[in-house]
Formats: C-alpha cells, sequence, structure tokens
C-alpha cells in the first residue's frame, strides 16, 4: 500500500487547529498531572476497553497502594485482582503484575522509552506502547485506540472495515504522519479528546469541532457512516448453579486457574447447567458430593444472579447448603475475611447474602 500523506499546508492547519482547541478544552484527567511513565502506563492499560470515568477511582487508589513499580513487582499477585476488583478484564491485572517483574529484572524499575521493548511486555501492544512513549516520553509515536481510529477515518471520509489489515495499516500512516515534532505528548492527547468529547460514535459534534472545514466525513454530509465497524455477534447466555456451603462460621471456595478467564479469583462452587433444567437441588447436592468429595443439606434457594460478560451473560440460581461430612478439594474460608479475596463481581454478590 502507498502511504498516505496530507500535503503540508493541510497538515500544518489539521495541527494547528487541533492543538489550539485543545488548550482550551482538554479534560482534566489524573494521569495528565504525572510524567511518570509507571502512573502513565498503568492508565493506559486500565483504558483498554473501558471507559474514563469509570477508571479514575480505580486509578487513584491502584496507585495508592501501588505507587511504584517494584511495590507492583513484589505484592503478590492475590492482592493485585483484588485491587483490581471490579474493574473487569483481569487479564490487565495479571499482565500488568507479570510486565513490572520482567521491568523489575531487565530494565533495572525503569520503563522502557524503546517500542520494541515496550512491546515485549504482556499486555502492551501498539497502540498502547506508542501512548506511553509519546505522553511519557514525548516521542514521535503513533497512537489508534477507538477514538483515534474513529477520528482519522471521518477525517479522510474511510469507509473500509478497519478491523483489516490493508485499514488498519492506512491508519496507522496517518497518525504517524500528522505529529507534529516536538509535541506528540500533546497532539496525541487532543487526538484522544477529540474523539472522546466531539467526534462521537453518534450524533458527532460536527459544529464544535476544530477539524470541520478539514475533514472529508463531514464534508460528505453523513459523518457518522465512517465510524469503524462495531458489528458484534450475538451474546450468548449460559446458565448455572451455585452452591454456598457453610460449616460453622466458614464457606467453601474455590480459585480458578492462574491463566485465562477470570484466572486467579476466588468464587463458590458452579456448574453451568441447561436453560430448562429442573430438580436444581438435586443436580447440585450429586454435584458437590461427585466433585468436592463432601455431603451437604441443599436448603435455600436464594434465587437468580445475573452478569453480563464482554462475550457472554451469565445467570446462575443460587442455593444455601449445610456441609455434614466428608473432605475434598477447595478451601473454607472465614465469612468474616471474604472481603479479602478478590472475586468477579457476581460472586462478590454472593459473599453479601450470607
Amino acid at each position: 500500500m502507498r502511504p498516505f500523506l496530507f500535503n503540508e499546508k493541510i497538515k500544518e492547519k489539521i495541527q494547528a487547529n487541533l492543538l489550539r482547541w485543545f488548550k482550551e478544552n482538554q479534560r482534566d484527567l489524573p494521569w495528565r498531572k504525572t510524567k511518570d511513565p509507571y502512573a502513565i502506563w498503568i492508565s493506559e492499560v486500565m483504558l483498554q476497553q473501558t471507559q474514563v470515568q469509570t477508571v479514575i477511582p480505580y486509578y487513584q487508589r491502584f496507585l495508592n497502594i501501588f505507587p511504584d513499580l517494584r511495590s507492583l513487582a513484589k505484592a503478590p499477585l492475590s492482592k493485585v485482582l483484588k485491587v483490581w476488583e471490579g474493574l473487569g478484564y483481569y487479564s490487565r491485572a495479571r499482565n500488568l503484575h507479570q510486565a513490572s517483574q520482567i521491568v523489575l529484572n531487565n530494565f533495572n524499575g525503569r520503563i522502557p522509552d524503546r517500542l520494541e521493548d515496550l512491546l515485549r511486555l504482556p499486555g502492551v501492544g501498539k497502540s498502547t506502547a506508542g501512548a506511553i512513549l509519546s505522553i511519557a516520553f514525548n516521542k514521535k509515536a503513533p497512537i489508534l485506540d477507538g477514538n483515534v481510529k474513529r477520528v482519522l477515518s471521518r477525517l479522510i471520509a474511510f469507509s473500509n472495515d478497519q478491523r483489516k489489515e490493508r485499514g488498519e495499516n492506512l491508519l496507522w500512516q496517518i497518525s504517524q504522519s500528522l505529529i507534529p515534532k516536538g509535541v506528540a505528548r500533546t497532539f496525541n492527547q487532543a487526538l484522544m479528546d477529540l474523539g472522546s468529547m466531539i467526534c462521537t460514535p453518534r450524533h458527532p459534534n460536527c459544529q464544535d469541532c476544530p477539524l470541520m472545514k478539514l475533514c472529508q466525513g463531514f464534508g460528505s454530509g453523513k459523518p457518522e457512516s465512517y465510524t469503524p465497524s462495531s458489528f458484534r455477534k450475538r451474546i450468548p447466555h449460559f446458565f448455572g448453579i451455585a452452591a454456598i456451603i457453610q460449616k460453622n462460621e466458614k464457606v467453601l471456595l474455590i480459585q480458578r486457574p492462574p491463566e485465562g478467564f477470570l484466572g486467579g479469583l476466588w468464587e463458590f462452587p458452579n456448574w453451568r447447567i441447561g436453560r430448562n433444567e429442573r430438580r436444581l437441588s438435586v443436580r447440585l447436592r450429586n454435584k458437590i458430593k461427585e466433585e468436592f468429595g463432601i455431603e451437604v443439606i441443599v436448603k435455600n434457594d436464594l434465587g437468580p444472579f445475573s452478569q453480563a460478560y464482554s462475550h457472554f451473560r451469565l445467570t446462575l440460581q443460587v442455593f444455601s447448603c449445610e456441609y455434614l461430612h466428608g473432605n475434598g478439594m477447595g478451601r473454607w474460608i472465614s465469612i468474616k475475611k471474604l472481603d479479602q479475596f478478590p472475586m468477579s463481581r457476581i460472586h462478590r454478590e454472593l459473599s453479601r447474602v450470607i
């Protein structure tokens, strides 16, 4: 593919107009009050697939508990997951923890300032690396998160499917070419803010956009049509049964494997079932005996609990159970200490009905 290039006059207008707008309208965000590469790295990972307003309190709490890279690298993973609890996409927390140990051991505790080094860290892709390089080190590195992709697509009225490699390459070239010398930090953040505040997926506020007169999408009269494809498959709905098994003042928990979906989190025993399955209490009692080696009395039906994940929805029918006898897998945890164990949202809700 031949590189896409704006002529110098147009490029200078885009840069000047956007930087002028940003100076007057930039968002007041906590990670913009520092140039610490560690803090900026944390913010960029948290912002992956998560909205700014959701991230802010988690970012502040995370840095309060892990103020520098060494404190994160030396912390047990369970503590990191607990601090992350509720933010979702827990692989990000595991990757941060693993990457911090790599940086501590291989880079003397300093966040790398070279693209190839950053890309070797777990959880750091090209756009995250570009954000770290430009914002923390003011290096001329392009970014292409969802907001920037939308701005650039409309700017050149690019309607191809941006998920395809050809389209991605074109937008990367544009992102790289537009960065003014010496102000990569400011320009990339301006692009992010424009996409978030003005060039929104639906009903973009074109009249307040500093690039309106330069935007081919606006000139076409239908800027919304130049939004990166958001086609999503139908999200499946899964059903399950879960047991809150109580023995004296303790309940039985299991820990998920360290890798994979919700890796390292703790949860109450649960199993997948069919949507219209019957005799759930009998099924639950048999499963507990078969897999945990203990006998229980299934007592109260506590009702359904649901959670929507990024790629499926889960509904658990939950029962309280009384331990009778037997020994098996799992860990008995004091009810008073349940809040010390990292859990997904749905299992945290279960812990609060005991």
